[in-house]
């Protein structure tokens, strides 16, 4: 059994992917703006082969550079189509911060009907960022 978002390995049980056009751009909102940590980062010049990057409440991302050859094959996910839920104890510092760092807001913090507070922001590539204090039943 996994027990607080950690497998049995160490590291994360789930990793969300996700390709961008601004690979370092993407990383420096989601570290500034949403407060993932740094695990790893492979890359040169503008493009990112692959990074890591975790939630501090449990959790992963790998992320990389789009390249026009990932939309024939099994990348074929365009940038700016993912939409992610972030647990966190704070919903409006984080929606403060994640406008800070140049996110739109497209729900602003608001109490749920089953106990969540919640927003969504979507960054400069056009991802959605959902986050709340819901934790799952």
């Amino acid at each position: 059994m996994v027990e607080g978002g950690v497998a049995p390995s160490g590291g994360p049980g789930l990793w969300a992917s996700l390709h961008a056009r601004e690979p370092y751009r993407l990383i420096e909102f989601l570290v500034n703006g949403l407060g993932f940590v740094v695990g790893v980062v492979h890359g040169a010049d503008s493009v990112v082969h692959h990074a890591e990057l975790r939630w501090p409440q449990g959790g992963g991302r790998m992320m990389g550079s789009s390249r026009e050859s990932d939309q024939d094959g099994s990348f074929a996910l365009s940038p700016g189509t993912f939409r992610c839920y972030l647990v966190t104890d704070d919903t409006d510092e984080l929606f403060a911060r994640s406008l800070n760092a140049g996110a739109v807001a497209i729900d602003e913090p608001s109490d749920t009907s089953f106990g969540s507070r919640q927003a969504v922001v979507r960054d400069f590539e056009g991802n959605q960022w959902s986050f709340g204090t819901y934790r799952g039943e």
